[in-house]
C-alpha cells in the first residue's frame, strides 16, 4: 500500500533538534533499504516528504509512531494508488 506522509514538526530551534534529525536518517535508512519507503525528500525549511510503500495500515502506523518518537510532528497522510494499478482501473472503465 502507498502512502505520501508530509511531516509538519513541531516548532523547535533547528540546532535543539540536529542530534534528533541525523537519528532520522539513521532510522529511515533501513526502511529505505527494505524498500517500505520508495523516497525521502527534506522539506525546505523543516519536515519531509517520504512514500512509503507498506504491506498494511498497521504497518503505517508503526512507522509514524517511530518517527515521532524521534521528531514530534503532525503527519498528513495521503493513500496514493500505484500508476500501474490506476491505469488498469481506467482500462476496465472503458
Amino acid at each position: 500500500m502507498l502512502f505520501l506522509v508530509i511531516s509538519e514538526p513541531r516548532p523547535e530551534a533547528p540546532t535543539s533538534v540536529a542530534h534528533r534529525r541525523q537519528d532520522y536518517w539513521r532510522w529511515v535508512q533501513p526502511l529505505i533499504d527494505s524498500g517500505q519507503v520508495r523516497s525521502v525528500h527534506a522539506r525546505v525549511g523543516r519536515g519531509a516528504v517520504v512514500l512509503f510503500d507498506v504491506p498494511d495500515n498497521e504497518t503505517l502506523h508503526r512507522r509514524l509512531t517511530e518517527w515521532a518518537d524521534i521528531i514530534p510532528a503532525q503527519f498528513m497522510t495521503y493513500p496514493l494508488i500505484d500508476p500501474d494499478a490506476a491505469k488498469a482501473f481506467l482500462a476496465k472503465q472503458t
